[in-house]
Order: structure tokens, then sequence, then C-alpha cells
């Protein structure tokens, strides 16, 4: 890109702190991973796992219970560590949850209701069938029937983070599929948790709850977009409905539905002021004159920079700022804290015999897909919804699997419902052993997809629209996409790649030549003509028929360059050499050649060094 070097800086910054851009970027991309995040969660839990069976577990124990607070006088207020981590900090994850409902909610999959229903409808299967399993198990104990709720939550941040693993392989609707369902899951859990796992509640901090609610909506009404009052007055929230017995961290919720999600700054009139602001900084740069001593372009880009960030609705800004301290901090500090199952001390014969176990691990691992997939199943035959584009009935049985992964909020529910820590802890093994068998399963399920995919030579180019990292945007095979689409780039499929992000949501290219793909006869050609192909239905069902007529004169232009460099090293992969020479012998008869003609592309050692090498534009 022509304002970006090739490790991404911009080169808008000075040559003595690109490298300080470079190691910035690096980390926000890092902070921005779903794959590192659920990485750090585990990581967190393995800790707690190991600690909580050693002799450190008393200390670590007793950390955690330490009281914090602050003095009035003679008086305390304060609570316990664990507390505040699980009172406070949650209180801000499902505070990042409700953005991303609400979300999903004005702009996102769950506005329209015929292509929402599947995974909501989904998520209602996935949430009955853990509960009918765990009471199979439970029903007829009154001491452990409450726990119904433990079993129906999915792990947003670890199921996502699971399928981000295998990027592009998998079409782009199954990952909309899973992460709706999840927020749709989260939207069921939410209910759950305040209507059935609360204490019996005051009716006085229930009215003054409600009080600051309507004083935090009048505030969404008359237009104050300021975060500052809103966390403020989100605070008072929190205490009120803390105190009334319901659970805390409903409150964050409450709070992320009444952020204004719109922009203070007129859209409309903002490009044109912001236009005749870059030229009177333009006329009142000096170059030569110490920037320090040019007041009146200081006063102009402070101008400028002042009501820019006003366009960011605050909705959106305060989910930039929560993510990485959630799923880097909060959820792995709450996987420390609750992940703690220990064996010391405890009757391991009767753990493994306790029905709590099994209502929940069952729950989980088999209720969890047996819901979700017989839920679709009715409503994609009763023509309620349809499959998503490219998705078959495998790819959804993988992603049922991964709904079963339930550890963060399947935890939270367990401390809720039980009082006996032993029906806790027992809970929580199954919790995570159903989690890691359900997290392996459905990730070699739909790996083995992504195998069938690519031997048939099919391949799936995604790009969103969206540049938040939330934890539905399905960020790193954004990024891993446009990795690919360099190979393939000309101006014209740039500036469809550029208008797919401005409508948002999901621009997929999908390449197939078949069920043979190149080992049955095809050529380096044919993947050419099969994206010329698919970007002109693209094009075509957009109504963008300038853009089309600019997309055939390009590939018409460069129809003696390859689209997909990878391509030769997919047919290196295979291990038959003569398949590899008939192809780019067919190659030579369709383009000059991949990487400079048959002799060198042809070496089975691959010596040229050209597998899967950038095409020099």
């Amino acid at each position: 890109m022509a304002d970006t070097n090739i490790d991404g800086t911009q080169r808008i910054f000075i040559s003595e702190v690109q490298g300080h851009q470079a190691r910035y970027r690096k980390l926000i991309k890092f902070t921005h991973s779903s794959t590192k995040a659920a990485g750090f969660m585990l990581l967190a839990a393995v800790v707690a796992l190991v600690v909580a069976n050693t002799g450190a577990y008393e200390a670590f124990l007793g950390f955690w219970h330490t009281e914090v607070g602050l003095f009035f006088g003679g008086s305390f207020a304060g609570m316990s560590l664990a507390h505040v981590i699980n009172d406070i900090f949650m209180a801000v994850f499902f505070l990042l949850v409700g953005l991303e409902v609400k979300y999903e909610l004005t702009v996102g999959e769950l506005t329209n209701i015929r292509q929402a229903l599947l995974p909501i409808m989904a998520a209602v299967g996935g949430v009955i069938a853990p509960i009918v399993i765990y009471l199979l198990f439970n029903a007829a104990n009154p001491g452990t029937a409450h726990g119904w709720g433990v079993p129906t939550a999915t792990d947003i941040a670890f199921a996502l983070g699971i399928l981000a693993l295998l990027g592009n392989r998998v079409p782009s609707g199954v990952r909309v599929f899973l992460s709706t369902l999840a927020v749709a899951d989260d939207i069921i859990a939410i209910l759950v948790i305040a209507i059935f796992y609360g204490h019996s509640p005051s009716l006085f901090w229930l009215g003054a709850a409600a009080s600051v609610l309507v004083a935090l909506v009048l505030m969404n009404r008359i237009h104050i977009y300021s975060l500052v009052p809103y966390l403020l007055v989100g605070g008072v929230l929190w205490y009120c409905v803390f105190m009334s017995g319901v659970h805390s961290t409903i409150a964050g919720v409450l709070l992320a539905f009444v952020i204004p999600s719109g922009s203070r700054v007129n859209l409309k009139s903002f490009t044109a002021w912001s236009g005749d602001k870059v030229r009177e900084a333009h006329d009142a740069f000096q170059p030569e004159t110490p920037v320090i001593a040019q007041g009146d372009y200081i006063e102009t880009v402070s101008s400028l920079s002042r009501v820019a960030r006003q366009v960011v609705p605050p909705a959106t800004r305060l989910e930039h700022r929560l993510y990485p301290w959630v799923y880097f901090g909060i959820l792995p500090l709450f996987a420390l804290t609750n992940a703690d199952v220990g064996f010391a001390g405890m009757d391991v014969g009767a753990m493994l015999t306790d029905p709590v176990l099994y209502g929940v691990m069952l729950g989980l691992l088999l209720g969890k897909p047996l819901g979700i997939m017989l839920m679709s199943f009715a409503i994609v035959k009763s023509k309620l919804a349809s499959l998503p584009e490219n998705v078959n009935w495998f790819h959804m049985l993988g992603a049922s699997i991964l709904g079963g992964v339930g550890f963060t909020m399947a935890i939270f529910v367990a401390n809720l419902a039980f009082t006996d820590e032993t029906h806790v802890a027992t809970a929580k093994l199954g919790i995570l052993a159903a989690s890691l068998l359900a997290g392996v399963l459905g990730f070699v399920f739909l790996l083995l997809q992504a195998k069938a995919a690519q031997r048939r030579g099919v391949a799936y180019l995604s790009a969103s629209g969206d540049d938040v990292a939330r934890q539905t945007a399905g960020d790193e095979a954004t990024r891993d996409a446009e990795e690919l689409l360099r190979d393939i780039e000309s101006p014209a499929l740039k500036s469809e790649v550029e208008a797919a992000k401005k409508r948002g949501g999901v621009f997929e290219i999908v390449v197939d030549l078949g069920e043979g793909g190149l080992l049955e006869g095809g050529s380096i050609g044919d993947v050419r003509e099969a994206l010329r192909e698919e970007v002109v239905r693209v094009l075509s069902e957009e109504g963008e028929d300038e853009l089309l007529k600019k997309v055939q004169r390009e590939f018409e232009e460069h129809e003696d360059e390859p689209p997909l460099t990878g391509v030769e090293e997919v047919l290196r992969q295979s291990g038959d050499e003569e398949r590899l020479r008939d192809a780019l012998r067919r190659e030579g008869e369709d383009v000059t050649g991949m990487s400079g003609g048959f002799e060198e592309a042809g070496k089975p050692d691959g010596s040229d060094g050209s597998a899967g090498s950038k095409s020099d534009r």
C-alpha cells in the first residue's frame, strides 16, 4: 500500500520512530488476537490446576482471600481479591459482552431476523438440550438440581479462538454462525444469571438501580456523548445492583445498552469541514520553521484532531479500549482464581460418581452439539432459514461441537449455582474436561473439512469491513486473507475490497476448481479464470457496473501474471512430480510462467526458491 512500509508501519511518521511504530502495531496485533487471548486463559487455567494440587495451594487461596478496600475513619468498606475479580472485574467483562450484543442488534448479524434466525434458534436448542441431559442425572437430587444452568453457556472467547486457528481454511459463514450463536448464547446466559442465580432481591436497592438506569437513559436521550459521565454513573449502578441481591455483573450489560452508538458529529458536514481544515493546515505549514513555533498550523491541526476523535461513537471507543484489558487481563485472572480444582483432601471416588460431573460434562460435550444441530436442521428443513453460503452440514457439526466449550461462563454459573464446595469443584472438573474434549474434537473435525476442501482446490478469501477487534469479527482470518490478496492485488480488486469494507460485513471470494482440482487436469490459468468469474459474480450482485468493467480490464491487462503464486506449493505438496510437471506445462501454454519458466519451477527440490513468494508487480 502506498501509505505504509512493508512491515505495516505508516510512512507518515518520521524515520526515527518507524521502529517504535512497528513494535506498537505488533503489540496491537498481539492484543487483538483471539488465539493469543484463548492461549492466555488456557495458561492461567493450567497454572491454577497445578497450584491447586501442590503444597502452595493454601498460600494461593490465602492471597486471593486478602481483603482490599477503603477506610472511612474507623469503618472499612472492602472485599477479597477473589470477589473483586468475580464481582467487579467480571462486570467489566459483561460490559464488553453487552457492547458486542448491542452492536450485533444494531448493525450486525442480529439486525436481519431471517439471517439471524438460524444461529439464534440454534443457541436456544444449545441451551435446552444440555438442561435436559443435566436433569436426567440430577432432577431427583434437590442439592444438585439447581445446577442446570452450568452446562448451558458457550465460552465465546475460547470457541472463537479455536476457530481462528483455522483462519481462511473454513468459510466465513462458519465464523459468522458460531459468533452469532455465541452472542445469542450470552444473552440467554445473562437472563439465566439475572433471573435464577441471584439472591432474594432487595426492593429498595432494585428501585435505586432502576432510578440510576433511568438517569443513564436520560443522559443518552439528551445526547451526552462523553464516556466519563456514563462510567461514573455506571459505577453507582453497579453498587445498587450489587446491594440488591441480583448479581452485580448485570450492571455491566445494562450500562452497555445506554452508551451511545451514534456520533455527535454531523458526518455529512464533517467531510467538507475536515477538507477545509486540511487545506488550512497545508497553507499554514512552514517547512523551514520548527513545528513548535507554528501557532496557526498547530491550532488548525488541533481543531481537526478534537473533532475527528468525536466522530467515533462512544460505544466503539470504549470497546476498542476494553478488549485487550478484558481478554489479556480480566479473563486470565478469572481463570487463575476459578479453575483451581484440587484433589488433595477430596474424595476422588465420590467426585467421579457424582451426578453433577456427568450432568455438566455430557451436557456440554453431547447436549450442546445435539441441541444446536437438531434445532438448525429443523429450521433449515422448514425453510425458515438456510445454511450460510459455502457452509455444509459437516461444517455445522464442527461449529456445534465447539459450542460445547463452556469455560468462563460455565465456571461463573457454577460458582453461583452451588454452595457446597465439593459440588463446585466437581462441576469445574466436568467443565474443564468437556471444554478440552469439545475444543479438540471441534478443531479436528473442521480441520478435516478444511483439508478436504484443499484437496478439491477450494480456497476461501474473506475480508471484514469492521476494524473493531470484537470477539465476532474474525480479525485474524481477515489479516490472513489480506496476506493472500496481496498475491492477486490489482487496483480494481483493491477497490472492490475497500467498497466491501465500507458496506460492512464480510467479503468472500471462493475459488473452486471442482472435485479434481488442479491435480485432475486443470492448469494454473484455471485459477485465474475461476477467480475472475467469482469477482464478476460478486460485483454483478452488488450492482457495481463501473467497477466490474475495471476488474475485467485488469484481468485482461495482467493475463500473463499469476493470481496465486502459492498454487505451485500446493502441487509440490501433493508429492506427484509428474502431475506437477503436467500442470506447469499447461501453465506455460496459458501464461509466461509462474516463477520464470517450466525448467526452474519444475525442479523437484524447489531449489528456485520461488514457491509461495509474492508476485513482483
